[in-house]
Formats: C-alpha cells, sequence, structure tokens
C-alpha cells in the first residue's frame, strides 16, 4: 500500500521539523515537502504531489485561509488539516476555514508537557486524524485522485450507493419532543446546511455535541445563531429547554438533559471522557433517551469515531427515532457508519435531505 503523501506548511521552523520528523517515523506516512508560507506551498503542489496539506493558519506573505482559498480553486477534494491555535482569534480563524472547505482542524499542542507531550499528541490524535482522512485514497487505482487538479465544472466521483434505509419494528414513537444531534470532523458545515433549511418557529427544543475544544464551541453557537433563524447557545448548567432554540455543549464539560417536573433543564460535568471525547455525544444521547424516550429524534451526522452508538442504542431501547447521514455525504463515515451498519437507524439520508426529514417527524406547526 502506497504512503499518504503529505506536505507541511508552518512558518516555525521549528515545530515545522518536529512535525516532519515526527510524521516520518510513521512507516504509512511520508512528507513529500515542508513550506514556510502559504505562497510557496502553492507553487511546491504540482511538483510534490501531496494526499493531505497541514497548513497553518497565520503565517507570512499569504496566510492559511488565502492559501486554502488558492487551493480549493484547483483541488477541491484534496484533504487539508488546519493548524490552530487555542486562542479565540485561533477559534475564529479555524471556523473561517472550515467554511471556506477544510477538511478539519488541529489545535497546536502549544504547552502540551513539553516536547514530550507535543509529540504525544501529535501521534495520538494528528497522525490518525491523517490516516483516517485519506484511508479511501490509499489503494493503487486512487492514491493519487486527490492531489490532482480537478477538471473545470468537477463533480465528486461517484461513490458506493448508501445502506438501505432501516425499517424499525415495533411501536410507533410518540410525538417528537426534543431534536439531539451528534456530530465529529465535518460537522460545523453539516450544522449549517441543516440551520439554513429549519424555520424560526421550530417547535421542539435542539440539543447538539460538535466534537470541539473550549471557546470553540461558544463561537460556533453564535455562528449558527448570527446566520439562520434559530437561536443557538452554549450551553450551561441550568438552561431551560425551549421550543425554538439549540444549545451545543461547550469544549471539555459533557451536557446532558434532566427532568425538573414538566420541564427540561441542561447540566454540565466533567465526568472522564468517554470514546476519547468530552464532550460526548453518548452522554448526551443516554440522558435524551432517559429524559425524552420515545418521544426522541437524534440525529447522527459526519464525524471520525463510534461515538453516538452507546448513545443510539439507548434512544433505540427507549423507542425514540434516529436518523443517520449518509457515506457519500458524509466528510467521515465513521460516527454514522458504526450507527448504520449497527441497524439502529430508521433512515440513512443524505445530508440535503437531513432537515426535511425532521421537519417531517415534527408537530405540524412547523411544516
Amino acid at each position: 500500500m502506497p504512503k499518504i503523501r503529505v506536505l507541511v506548511v508552518d512558518d516555525a521552523v521549528v515545530f515545522r521539523r518536529m512535525l516532519t520528523e515526527e510524521l516520518s517515523n510513521d512507516p504509512a506516512i511520508e512528507v513529500v515537502g515542508t513550506a514556510a508560507n502559504g505562497r510557496i506551498a502553492l507553487a511546491k503542489m504540482t511538483q510534490v504531489n501531496p494526499d493531505l496539506v497541514i497548513l497553518d493558519v497565520e503565517m507570512p506573505e499569504l496566510d492559511g485561509l488565502a492559501t486554502l482559498a488558492e487551493l480549493r480553486k484547483v483541488y477541491p477534494r484534496l484533504p487539508v488539516i488546519m493548524f490552530s491555535a487555542l486562542t479565540e482569534r485561533g477559534a475564529a480563524a479555524t471556523l473561517d476555514a472550515l467554511a471556506l472547505g477544510a477538511t478539519d482542524y488541529f489545535t497546536k499542542p502549544a504547552n502540551a508537557g513539553g516536547l514530550d507531550g507535543s509529540l504525544e499528541v501529535i501521534r495520538e490524535q494528528l497522525i490518525p486524524k491523517i490516516k483516517t482522512l485519506c484511508a479511501s485514497r490509499q489503494t493503487p487505482s486512487t492514491s493519487k485522485e486527490s492531489s490532482k487538479p480537478a477538471p473545470s465544472g468537477g463533480s465528486r466521483p461517484p461513490l458506493a450507493e448508501p445502506p438501505p434505509q432501516i425499517r424499525r419494528p415495533g411501536a410507533i414513537p410518540g410525538a417528537v419532543q426534543v431534536l439531539a444531534i451528534g456530530s465529529s470532523t465535518g460537522g460545523p458545515n453539516a450544522l449549517a446546511e441543516i440551520f439554513a433549511r429549519l424555520p424560526a418557529d421550530f417547535s421542539v427544543p435542539i440539543v447538539i455535541v460538535q466534537h470541539m475544544p473550549p471557546m470553540f464551541t461558544r463561537l460556533l453557537a453564535e455562528r449558527l445563531s448570527a446566520q439562520f433563524p434559530i437561536p443557538v447557545h452554549e450551553g450551561s448548567s441550568g438552561s431551560l429547554l425551549q421550543p425554538g432554540h439549540a444549545w451545543i455543549a461547550p469544549g471539555d464539560h459533557h451536557m446532558i438533559v434532566v427532568r425538573d417536573g414538566a420541564q427540561a433543564r441542561l447540566l454540565l460535568h466533567q465526568d472522564p471522557p468517554e470514546n476519547s471525547c468530552r464532550p460526548s455525544v453518548d452522554v448526551l444521547f443516554r440522558s435524551v433517551a432517559k429524559a425524552f424516550g420515545e418521544h426522541s429524534l437524534t440525529v447522527i451526522l459526519t464525524g471520525m469515531g463510534q461515538d453516538g452508538l452507546r448513545g443510539c442504542e439507548a434512544i433505540r431501547e427507549a423507542g425514540g427515532q434516529i436518523l443517520v447521514q449518509d457515506e457519500a455525504t458524509s466528510v467521515v463515515w465513521g460516527m454514522p457508519g458504526y450507527v448504520a451498519r449497527a441497524g439502529l437507524a430508521d433512515r440513512v439520508l443524505p445530508l440535503s435531505l437531513i432537515a426535511d426529514e425532521i421537519l417531517r417527524k415534527l408537530p405540524q406547526r412547523t411544516r
């Protein structure tokens, strides 16, 4: 199997060298080039023909956002991982990059326990992400497809048919009283596409886990709220769930729903991560199953790993309904794929149809 060809673009010499050495130590990865800024990187693209680009956000001459915009004109399907800082400016730039078409992002492991800590973060988090994003490209017939310029007006290549729709036997679920969504890699853009299709008079509350660090989740909530009709908030303990409002679990906190008489509230806690995630979709979904039972509607969107699988098992056991994004429209068909293959999904749908299916299942006033 051919190695994954990576181009590293970062203006920090020490970090660029450390990252290059660590990636090269993995037998599945080859660093085929480095660049100190975006202008140099663009000039090298046809020379090194990478399968994936790691792109720093802040660089001289041509920064990461401008470089990404140029890359996407010629290489619309090439995986690009943005390096960002754990600062408000870095988080905002990362969300800009995702909106421009970055595949994923990775927060620089500065102060992560010194050199050893930084290397561990690269080994345990970045390298698996690179392998996952390039997994479908590492066959003799497709390993270079991602790094070739797209033809004029090029479109996404045909992918395998989505799995068949799965209809669960048993009792008809109760009227939907809550919508719960779980997402990770590719999730911010998927959430934006769904929220763009939901009306302001949406009849139930929405609770969301999107895997992101602190600060990123707040800025994501603010952006979704500013762009679309439904107000979106970062979750906080004690928040009373209200129809037509959405809450995103804050980074580094689990978010759960609890009953308070006839009402439901949010609680936050910092119990250990589940599936290496905090917030965790499983944690939220289990609480939704307990609080709302057969009145739950859940959606699993694009993302790495299997967070959400156990939570969906709880939702199904409680009689709730489950929608899953299909493989063809997912950036990574990890989280939704696990749920679909386990036979838990009521429907497996392309992203463009999920909002309509949500509305079809809700009380009549939103339709």
